[in-house]
This record gives structure tokens, sequence and C-alpha cells, in this order.
């Protein structure tokens, strides 16, 4: 049963104690980082004003394994839906991060590979009529200003963009996009491949934050996007293949039909099949291998002769379905391997539909090669060598992220709490849900991958003074702290507002409208703040002050446990304190003699005007101890002092 707190004797208890907290400065009224305006409701809800621009891009490609040299062109639609005329253009070239002069560079540690960068070849403007206008163009590290020969106009004016480029690919240095090595041939793993418009929004117009080390910021649109490469080479990529009767054989497309009726996983292309040419459809010169993606922010494919090839149905909410599929070399494949990559995929994707928002494409791809982890909408990169629970847990994050960012398209260069946090935060509880708990509780790198519950971790990540709050841009965090602020705080901060300070009978309904009201949308901190307060019915402005703009450390603590008026029948008076600066609802944990317990909850407002409080739990029997935070809960810094016994 739970005891409500008595009132009565917590004015005597109320004194200053040895203590960092300050009521004055916890709850001092929350100045969020963006303004509520006609474009952003303080509901945290588009406002009625609100406007997106919209990017769509047709894109031919051609990749040549020998030289390692991508050409392409494509023709970008850009319509602008902003109040502002356009003068110029701003997009991404991000392959010249890899330059030795880039920018990015000079961000960690110096490298020692490096490519020539991004060749821009030709960029023409097409006006009303379908004619073309060479483009003045200027590039600026990674990205590049195209100057229009007439502005583009606000409310729904649209041009098309004519760009020509090529580059060579890195090799496994690039990290995110890059060239590798395996038994069968090289792997190509193809992202940042083609200029991306930059967005602009109503935050800051242009944002051309540049390619360092974080990650994206895109506008939304479709795809249409054709890859040409040698006939023995399989291309897996971002949406639905167009033509499969072009580039598979009549085996593996009936094979492939196959997978989309099935719980199980079907091989398309088996280890034994890799070297038989009888796995291609012709001999010689090479295969386009077409795909079109829709509503996405961007595309992504792998290309190579290694591959083998597997898939399954995904059984989607309202009885549709997508198909999972895996590619990966045939060293990769084994019982602790590859092999299940496609039953954690699938796992993944179903239940993070379920719960949270319906996976939205046909597709959901995962491929193996030198990438430790990578996410692109439909398709994700993941290490060829990883087995077992780090596998499960490396394909469920990366395939997480197509609700954060990729559905819900938060700023990944600026925010990268908003992505990385929150897909850490689904998946602890995909961890759990997965062949019933097989691999749970989820802890690895980027979840309380130390000893301890995450609650006592995360004291200790608190307790560094070096350690950057989560409310600071993305490149500004070191390597040192990515995970254990970006990551983990980010996640667990989710997990403390979920199981702690507002229940999943509030969070989570309240979550999901978030997801759904910014599908496809560009949310800023703010935004959601203000959302989850509106939906949950939550004052929650010292939470956000103490979790994301500081790294504030609780310390309660229980100060003297006595029976009232020292009869036990009469009940007792427990003497809490708060110590630190954050604040958190918390468990008091009473323990009787006999051995029964009682739970009395103490809410955070207790300590909008205390320091200290007397909580009186009624009873008529005899008391063992009382504890403050029993199943360490919370980040609380000093276990030593949660605890007394009672005479």
């Amino acid at each position: 049963m739970l005891t409500t707190i008595g009132a009565s004797t917590a004015a005597a208890a109320d004194k200053s104690s040895a203590s960092r907290f300050d009521p004055s400065q916890t709850f001092a009224p929350y100045a969020y980082p963006q303004p509520a305006n006609a474009f952003r409701s303080a509901s945290g809800m588009p406002g009625p004003l609100f406007w997106q621009n919209r990017t769509d891009y047709t894109i031919q490609a051609a990749l040549d394994p020998v030289s390692r040299k991508l050409s392409g062109s494509e023709v970008i639609t850009y319509t602008n839906h902003s109040p502002d005329a356009l003068d110029v253009l701003w997009l991404q070239v991000e392959q010249n991060r890899y330059r030795k002069d880039a920018r990015g560079a000079f961000s960690d540690k110096f490298p020692n590979q490096f490519t020539d960068g991004e060749h821009i070849e030709s960029v023409q403007v097409e006006d009303g009529t379908g004619k073309l206008q060479d483009a003045t163009w200027v590039i600026s590290d990674t990205r590049m200003q195209v100057r229009l020969p007439t502005a583009l106009k606000a409310k729904d004016g649209r041009l098309r963009l004519h760009i020509r480029w090529n580059y060579t690919v890195p090799g496994e240095f690039g990290g995110r996009t890059d060239f590798n090595a395996s038994k069968n041939g090289d792997i190509f793993e193809m992202a940042q491949w083609y200029p991306r418009l930059c967005v602009y929004d109503d935050l800051r117009g242009w944002d051309t934050a540049p390619y360092l080390n974080s990650e994206f910021y895109l506008e939304y649109g479709d795809f249409d996007y054709s890859v040409t490469v040698p006939w023995d080479m399989i291309v897996t990529g971002s949406g639905e293949l167009l033509n499969p009767a072009d580039v598979l054989t009549a085996t593996e497309q009936q094979r492939l039909e196959q997978a989309r009726h099935s719980d199980t996983t079907v091989m398309i292309r088996t280890p034994e099949e890799v070297t038989q040419p009888s796995s291609r459809p012709k001999r010689s010169g090479t295969l386009t291998w077409h795909f079109r993606m829709q509503n996405s922010r961007d595309v992504a494919f792998g290309a190579s002769k290694a591959y083998v090839w597997d898939a399954a149905r995904i059984n989607l909410p309202a009885g549709k379905t997508a198909l999972a599929m895996s590619l990966y070399p045939v060293e990769s494949a084994g019982d602790k391997g590859w092999r299940r990559a496609t039953e954690y995929l699938k796992a993944a994707t179903e239940y993070f539909s379920a719960q949270w928002f319906p996976y939205p494409w046909p597709v959901a791809v995962n491929e193996a090669g030198t990438a430790g982890g990578m996410e692109y909408p439909g398709i994700t990169f993941d290490d060829k060598t990883t087995t077992g629970s780090d596998l499960h847990a490396l394909i469920a994050h990366e395939i997480g992220h197509s609700w954060f960012p990729m559905i819900v398209g938060s700023n990944e260069r600026r925010d990268a709490w908003m992505d990385e946090g929150f897909n850490t935060f689904i998946d602890v509880y995909e961890s759990d849900h997965f062949n019933h708990g097989e691999f749970a509780p989820k802890r690895d790198g980027e979840y309380a991958p130390g000893k301890g519950t995450p609650a006592d971790q995360m004291a200790a990540v608190l307790a560094d003074t070096n350690a950057p709050p989560l409310l600071i841009g993305a490149d500004m965090v070191p390597e040192k702290y990515r995970h254990p602020i970006t990551y983990f705080k980010g996640a667990f901060g989710l997990t403390l507002l979920r199981e702690q300070i507002i229940g999943p009978e509030r969070f989570d309904p309240a979550f999901r409208r978030y997801i759904a009201t910014w599908a496809y949308k560009h949310p800023s901190p703010s935004d959601f703040f203000r959302f989850m307060e509106s939906e949950t019915g939550e004052d929650l402005g010292w939470f956000w002050n103490a979790w994301y703009q500081h790294n504030w450390q609780l310390d309660l603590a229980v100060q003297k446990a006595a029976y009232t008026g020292g009869d036990f029948r009469k009940g007792l008076d427990v003497t809490i304190a708060n110590l630190d600066q954050l604040v958190l609802p918390a468990t008091l944990e009473v323990i009787y003699d006999d051995g029964s317990e009682q739970d009395v909850r103490v809410p955070w407002e207790t300590w909008q005007q205390h320091r200290t409080y007397v909580v009186h739990v009624d009873g008529a029997r005899k008391v063992k101890s009382v504890t403050i935070d029993p199943t360490h809960a919370l980040p609380d810094r000093n276990r030593a002092n949660d605890s007394a016994l009672v005479k």
C-alpha cells in the first residue's frame, strides 16, 4: 500500500543542512532554447504557419570497382514553401570531408589517408520552359553555394537543378562510406554519395553546418535512382527495387517472392552461389539497378559481388507488410553471426512498429561491411565481424534510427541526443522483448556498459566535471563522452521520464503522438520539451534544465527515522533531505520487523520549498529500516546516506 506524505511536521524539519541544493535555482523558470511562435506553437506542435521545403531527386550513377570511382548526374526538384524568395541554394558535398584540408580533418586525431574530394563537373538551373542555364557555384569545405540566375519565388516556387559530379570512394578510413575487402571481392558502402540540399527552415534559414564528423540534417522528398555496376555485382539500396527482372535470375526472383510471405528467413543467394556465375542473369557487361524511395530524407546503397543474400517478411500494424533483407560476405555467415541478421532485423522492426509508429517503407536492409554501424533510410551498414548479442544490439539500434531521425527528422548535426538518445531508449525495451529476453537487459557501449545498475553508472557520468551537457552542438562533444552523454544520458533521461516522473500510462501515448505529429518534419529540442509537457500534463521545465541544460547531480538522504512521539503505534517520522541540485521523485521503502514492506512515493514537488522534509508513515508496527530509492532506480551519487535503522 502507498502511504501519503504528511505535512504537519515538515516545517519543523525544514532547516538548512550541508547541501548544494538551492530550490530557487532548480525551479527557476526554464528558458526554452527556441521560442514559440506562429511556426511552432507553445504546445510543441507545428504552428498554423508552419512550413517545410521539399527536395525530390532523380539520380543516375555508375560505379567502377577497379578505379573505385563513382560518377553521376542528378536532377533535384526543389520546392520553396517558405515565405522567403531564395537567391541561392546551399548543398552538402560531403566527399570533401576526406580532403587533407577539410575542416573535419582538424576536429579529432589528424588522419593519414585522404581522397581528392568531390568533383563538380557542371551545375545548371532549369527554368519553367525547360531551358537550362549555367549556374555559378562556390564550394566551401563540405558545402556548395549555387547562385541562381533568378531568385526562386516564395510560397511554392519550384525549380530543377541539374548537377554532374564524380569522386573516388575512400577506403575503410571513410567510416560511413567506403570500400572494404572480403574473401570474394570488395564491398562498397555508398553513403553521402550525391550532392544533397541543405535544410532551409524557420529556425536558422539555411542550415549549413559543415560535415565534420557528426551526422545529417536533410529535407524530405521522393527519390528515383539508378546504379550501374559490372554484371557480377549485387546492389542493395534504400527503397524498392523496380526492375528485378533485369538484375536477378528467375530463381532469385522466385525466392524473393517466397520471402515476402515467409516469417522464417529465405535464402535469395546462398553462400555456395556467391562464386557461381549462374547466380547472375548475364555473364558480361554491366547491369543497372533501379530503386525508388518515397517520403525520405536520403538514400544509400551497397554493392559487391561477394554478397550472400537472405530475406523474410516483416509484419506491420493494420495487416501491412514489408521485407527484411540482409546481405553479407560468406565469412560473416554462421549460427552466431549473420545467419540470424534478418531474424534480428525483422523482430526489431516489428516491435518498433507496434510499440511506437509503423515502419513506412517497403524494405528494411541490413548490409555487412566495415562500417561499425551506420544508418540511412531503409538501409543500415553494420560491422561484418560482429556476432551474438552484440550483433542483435547493433542491428536493433541501427534499424531503430528509422524512427529517429529518419521518420522524426531532428537535426543530427546539432542535436545528436534527439536521435542517438531517443533510439537507444527504444532499444532498451526492444532488448527486453526480443525472443523473451534472449539478450536482455541491454548493457552495451550505448547503455550502461559497466558494473552496477544503469542509474548507478549514470551517477558516475554526472559526477564527471568535464562531461558536456546534452544541449550542446554535436561536434563539440569529445569522442570520450559521445556514448556516455549523447547515447546513455540521452536515453536514461527518457527512461526516468517514462518510469519515474510521468509513468508509462501517460508517457507512451504522448511519445507515440510526438512521433506521429513530427513524422517527416523537423522538430527542435523545444518542440519536444513543450510537446511532452502539454501531452502528459506535467510541468517539466525543472527537468529539462537539470538534465539537458546541465549535468546536475542527485543526492537524496535519509537523515533520521523515529517513531512519532516515541510510540511506534502512532507511526514513523522520516526526515529526508535533498543535498544536490537535481531533484527527482523517489520511493521511500519502510521495512517492518516482521519482514513486511511499505512504500511511500515522494514527488518532486516536495523540494520546491524545502531542503529537508519529514515524511509521516502511518502504521502500528515496529520498523526495522527505511531506505530512499531502494531499487537504485535514480542516479544518486551517495548511497551511504540512503538508509537508516530504526531503534
